[in-house]
């Protein structure tokens, strides 16, 4: 079946007026409402000058205004990039000139930042606000009016449209990876219809076919991992396509014990969390509640983060509940999944998944043979590239044997039966809590105070977050680093997540003479220093 996201969606909304598309503690939107929000969000955008290809930045924490923007935006041929609102000013505003961002929509929340951001950027987008309780800014237009006006979506989405998604990693800086409309639909057939054994629509009436089936499983997604991400914006519009509903919880910081309620009270049958970062405070709210059923939730789903066997066994105490557990990339794939249905899967193993290889050194498939070392390739439908930077373009998405492949850098060990061991990242990106933090960003943050004259940031591993930002710094001659003062000087440039939770101050990194640093051994002596902190 060829078409967009927002084609099934106008269908479903046509022939399921009334079923629920979305759901907070505060409201339900039907798929009507859906569908009228969208068509007043598209019509106020091409009022006010916004084309095809043009981009909408979303800087908005999980909210129903996000998908009625993305059904707006990617009807209309205009391309969303979401924003981590986590972000600070600065951060937001190297994002708004790098996309081109015509549109700023955020909360009124975030209007300090907003302002900042575009004051930085000097790029002078129209800013769109969303009342969540904070200061209005005057010269922004607010979401509620735009809505309240009115409009209908064009039947027919124009050719060429994208979704421009951010991410780290192996890109260093943030690049927004450009995803084809196209192309969005058929990348996930198998995660809507194969993963749910349903059969394929061939046509845009056997899909809404398919969603209006009572034999149709029944699907109420509540994604706890923030929309920004692949996995939690990606099975969000997939629940969507199917006629089911997403649940929201409504908050830019997780509230466990709420979610756990919400998923009980909401009927939600899927959950999307980001590793131990989510699963683990979800499973000790539930536990704390003294709950051993996780209401009918029937799957739990994430991708990209450190997700123990202990915090799984858990959560398989809290009903018949598969995990799914994925190993992709916002540039493609996926590449592998590790499934579990019970404590006896576990330990969970990584089965490669049809389009994913391992390459060797010479770039030749080694995934058949045990015990082979190589990195993870993926070939299939794949997006366009980098926005605006065809080095990276190239690097990442590379022709092999005359055939198109993503490499994003993760390596992996071939074991038996069609599995893999992850070896770990060929970069040197820290994952923290499901976000990605390029060191060379924090180093640089570092390096701008005065009493910093080297640095060097690394992740050290932990337990729930998978890894933890560590800086170790070298004072600047005559100068004493005060760790209060650098965290007061890193407060102003860097996200929360990307500071570092350990700083160390050394006299020396003992830099080789190509200035490169012995990792190893220094992550050996923080890691014993940290030890002896800790014991102590």
């Amino acid at each position: 079946m060829k078409g967009h996201y927002s084609d099934v969606w106008q269908a479903v909304a046509a022939s399921l007026p009334d079923r629920p598309a979305i759901v907070t503690r505060d409201e339900t939107i039907s798929y009507r409402r859906f569908a009228k929000e969208a068509g007043a969000f598209a019509r106020h955008l091409q009022q006010s000058g916004v084309r095809p290809g043009d981009a909408v930045a979303i800087l908005l924490y999980n909210r129903p205004e996000y998908l009625v923007a993305l059904f707006a935006c990617l009807a209309t041929g205009i391309a969303p990039v979401p924003i981590n609102y986590r972000y600070r000013a600065g951060e937001v505003a190297e994002l708004l000139c790098d996309s081109d961002a015509a549109v700023l929509l955020f909360p009124t929340s975030l209007s300090e930042v907003a302002t900042a951001a575009v004051e930085q950027a000097q790029t002078h987008p129209a800013l769109v606000q969303v009342d969540d309780g904070g200061v209005p800014l005057a010269a922004a237009t607010n979401y509620a009016d735009i809505i309240a006006g009115g409009g209908v979506l064009p039947q027919t989405p124009p050719e060429g449209g994208e979704l421009r998604l951010y991410t780290g990693g192996t890109t260093g800086r943030p690049k927004a990876v450009v995803w084809g409309a196209e192309d969005i639909l058929d990348v996930q057939m198998y995660s809507i219809y194969g993963s749910a054994g349903l059969a394929y629509p061939e046509t845009m009436a056997d899909a809404v076919r398919i969603a209006a089936d009572p034999e149709t499983p029944r699907t109420a997604t509540l994604p706890l991992a923030p929309f920004m991400h692949g996995t939690a914006l990606f099975t969000s519009l997939n629940t969507l396509v199917l006629g089911g509903t997403v649940i929201i919880h409504a908050s830019p910081r997780l509230d466990a014990d709420e979610a756990v309620r919400l998923a009980i009270d909401e009927r939600a049958t899927r959950v999307i969390v980001a590793g131990d970062a989510v699963a683990l405070p979800i499973a000790e709210a539930a536990e704390r509640a003294g709950i051993d059923r996780l209401g009918i939730v029937n799957s739990i789903i994430s991708s990209g983060m450190r997700f123990s066997d202990t915090t799984k066994a858990r959560l398989h105490a809290l009903g018949d509940i598969a995990i799914m557990d994925l190993l992709a990339s916002t540039e493609g794939g996926p590449f592998a999944v590790n499934v579990t249905t019970s404590v006896a899967d576990l330990p969970g193993r990584l089965h490669l998944l049809p389009g994913a290889v391992v390459l060797d050194e010479n770039e030749q498939e080694v995934q058949g043979t045990v015990g082979a070392s190589g990195i993870l390739g993926f070939r299939g439908t794949l997006p366009k590239g980098y926005y605006g930077d065809e080095e990276k373009t190239r690097a990442t998405f590379p022709e092999i044997g005359g055939v198109r492949h993503v490499v994003p850098g993760d390596w992996a060990r071939v074991l038996d039966d069609g599995c893999v061991e992850l070896l770990g990242r060929g970069s040197s990106v820290v994952n923290t809590g499901g976000e990605k933090v390029y060191p060379m960003e924090v180093e640089e943050a570092l390096l701008s105070h005065p009493a910093v004259a080297d640095a060097v940031v690394f992740g050290m591993p932990e337990p729930r977050y998978g890894e933890l930002v560590t800086a170790v710094v070298v004072a600047a001659e005559g100068q004493r680093v005060v760790e209060s003062e650098l965290r007061a000087h890193l407060d102003a440039l860097l996200a929360g997540y990307k500071k570092p939770k350990h700083i160390l101050v050394r006299p020396s990194l003992d830099r080789s003479p190509h200035g490169k640093v012995d990792m190893t051994r220094l992550k050996n002596d923080v890691a014993d220093e940290l030890a002896a902190g800790a014991s102590g």
